[in-house]
């Protein structure tokens, strides 16, 4: 299996993150303001903005690169809410 494949294949698996995590936020399963989800859609984003460093595509960066920074903010915001 050759590197583009195995990224093309983690590409996939970052889809399947983010897909279980809206899901779950859908279906009233996860909290979308909670770590789970957040780092789903974290981990899922970089895997898929990893895979379009070998096939770019300016949208899906834009959109992946969004919803990475969202997924950041919303994990920083957790990070420092006050304890209580």
């Amino acid at each position: 299996m050759s590197l583009p494949d195995i990224v093309n294949a983690l590409g996939v698996v970052g889809v399947l993150l983010v897909i279980v995590a809206y899901a779950g936020a859908t279906t009233g399963r996860m909290d979308a303001t909670k770590a789970p989800a957040l780092l789903l859609n974290l981990i899922g984003s970089i895997l898929i903005l990893w895979s379009l460093f070998f096939e770019f595509n300016l949208s899906a960066v834009l959109m992946e690169g969004a919803w990475a920074l969202v997924a950041v903010i919303g994990l920083v915001r957790l990070a420092f809410a006050p304890r209580g």
